[in-house]
């Protein structure tokens, strides 16, 4: 076992919230937070008995829970002869850790690599399809749930792939999923060749450490024994006597909870290029945990660094660096955030290993932020709804005369664009929703738009990929505050992908899920505008964001 060090360091630089935080933490420590937090006390988030509060909590001893570790680096050891990539279908808290690792560490020397496949897009099931041996690839089939509509149709369709090489296909496939699980009952049924239960008292958006994120990081060649070791580290230091002033996930937590009292609801994470990756992962806890009961806190990430004079006052500044990887412009932008009295929290890792480390201090710190809220912050309760209309979308009849939307290349859009700016008002975030292959030709074009907007109105946008993002801020756009001006891209791709043992499509699915999500945004009363992309994808949006990013919009 690696030698125990210290955890990775943090400055804060609060301004006027100091004194917040600190009665804050003072509080927790009279009322035993911490304490009451390992002893699962609901009480700490609600005064009823809530199912989903008790046996949540899980997540608080996974760095020690190592049993499945010698079991899990075997298996990867096995899989290396005759693997050569390995590709998971999954959603939400299923898929981003594993594609943090991957964008983190890479594949070690003579392991596959990972792809992470979360879109129901056909032409990006199209470019995985196009890119794999079915022979010699690996495909891990992750659902907590086992009966997540994206993840049951991917899997239906590589295995169909594998069959048409393989005299028996369930060797190239391994389940992650919960103990009775209609997946691992799948998995018997199919012969998959493994199949690892994740504890059940953990939710999938804190699972990074569970078989969901350790099997696929064991691998491509991580380390995970030392990825646990460190987080060990960071678990200690949050323990349950430790004092609350020193406890860093209970620190960071006041820090967060006490910004969006304050008004500051947009966590900006700023990530240096080592660790990039971990800003989608931050975006799910923060957003599905705290994003309910008209409140929550705003995750805003791979947003690229503006001047500071770009930046209103409802934002929280994370700046997150490996040592030595940390941009030389920071120091300067910093320096100027402080300035205008931004609060600004500083992480420094000291290796790559102890990203595991910074996760348990956000679930941590997520979980106690929660409690500031007054909200449950291991629900979800409306991410069904949007599931539910996707699937009424489907059906004969569908959601037919609720979905409004406007082409692309309609005289009116112009004024439907001015239109839709015209809502955005001070202490608004901005959703650029693209249900488009997320990393296909339109993603720089998308790109572009983020600061465009950003400058010209001070307020934080976020893009996101659908359906992907239906698992990861779908629930702080319809359950948090309506304070998101959201615009909806779809196309209509046109080469569709039929799904093997289902009565609809790839693209079926898509459209419906698009549809749904629109239906459930127009439900809550949110702003949002529905644009379809006609003709060539890229030109499309081109068309889309050269009419956004025309100055005179904003005048």
């Amino acid at each position: 076992m690696p030698e125990r060090v210290s955890p990775p360091t943090v400055a804060y630089a609060l301004g006027d919230l100091s004194s917040q935080v600190e009665d804050r933490l003072r509080k927790w420590a009279a009322g035993a937070y911490a304490r009451r937090m390992w002893d699962r006390d609901h009480t700490l988030w609600s005064p009823e008995p809530i199912p989903e509060l008790a046996n949540r909590l899980g997540w608080l001893r996974l760095p020690y829970a190592t049993d499945q570790v010698p079991a899990i680096k075997v298996f990867a050891e096995e899989a290396r002869p005759g693997t050569d990539q390995v590709v998971l279908l999954g959603m939400g808290g299923s898929s981003l850790a594993p594609e943090v690792y991957a964008n983190t560490f890479g594949s070690a020397p003579g392991h596959p690599s990972l792809t992470v496949l979360d879109s129901t897009h056909p032409e990006a099931v199209r470019a995985v399809s196009g890119s794999v041996d079915p022979a010699r690839t690996l495909f891990l089939v992750a659902s907590k749930s086992g009966g997540t509509i994206e993840t049951l149709s991917l899997f239906r369709h590589f295995w169909g792939m594998a069959s048409s090489v393989h005299d028996h296909p369930g060797d190239r496939f391994v389940a992650l999923t919960d103990p009775g699980s209609g997946l691992e009952a799948l998995a018997g049924e199919r012969g998959f060749r493994r199949v690892f239960t994740a504890p059940p008292d953990v939710g999938g958006r804190y699972s990074a450490l569970t078989p969901f994120g350790l099997v696929p990081a064991a691998l491509i060649g991580m380390d995970i024994d030392s990825l646990l070791a460190k987080a060990a580290v960071m678990a200690d230091e949050c323990g349950p006597d430790r004092p609350a002033a020193a406890n860093p996930g209970l620190r960071l937590g006041a820090v967060m909870g006490e910004s969006a009292l304050a008004g500051r609801d947009k966590l900006t994470y700023i990530c240096s290029p080592a660790v990039a990756g971990f800003g989608a992962w931050i975006e799910q806890l923060v957003a599905e945990s705290t994003g309910k009961n008209g409140t929550g806190i705003v995750p805003v990430a791979d947003e690229p660094l503006g001047d500071p004079e770009s930046y209103g006052k409802d934002r929280l500044f994370v700046f997150m660096a490996l040592e030595g990887d940390r941009p030389s412009e920071w120091a300067t932008v910093q320096a100027g955030l402080r300035r205008r009295c931004h609060p600004v929290v500083m992480v420094t890792l000291s290796h790559l290993d102890e990203l595991g480390a910074e996760m348990y201090r956000s679930e941590m710190a997520v979980a106690s932020a929660g409690s500031v809220l007054g909200i449950n912050p291991f629900d979800q309760p409306d991410v069904q709804v949007a599931k539910d209309l996707a699937r009424q979308a489907m059906s004969p009849g569908g959601l037919e005369g609720t979905i409004t939307e406007i082409p692309s290349n309609a005289p009116r859009l112009p004024g439907a664009l001015k239109a839709w700016e015209a809502m955005i008002e001070p202490g608004d975030y901005i959703g650029l929703h693209a249900y488009l292959p997320m990393g296909g030709p339109a993603t720089p074009v998308l790109e572009s738009l983020v600061p465009v907007l950003r400058d010209r109105h001070r307020v934080p946008v976020t893009l996101g990929y659908g359906p992907r993002f239906l698992h990861s801020t779908g629930q702080l756009h319809k359950g948090g505050a309506n304070s998101g001006v959201f615009l909806q891209l779809v196309d209509s791709p046109g080469l569709d992908i039929e799904i093997p043992e289902a009565d609809f499509s790839f693209g079926e699915l898509i459209e419906g899920q698009a549809a749904g999500d629109f239906q459930a945004l127009s439900g809550r009363d949110r702003r949002v505008l529905r644009v379809r992309l006609t003709g060539d994808q890229r030109a499309a949006v081109e068309t889309v964001v050269g009419l956004l990013g025309t100055t005179e919009r904003g005048q």
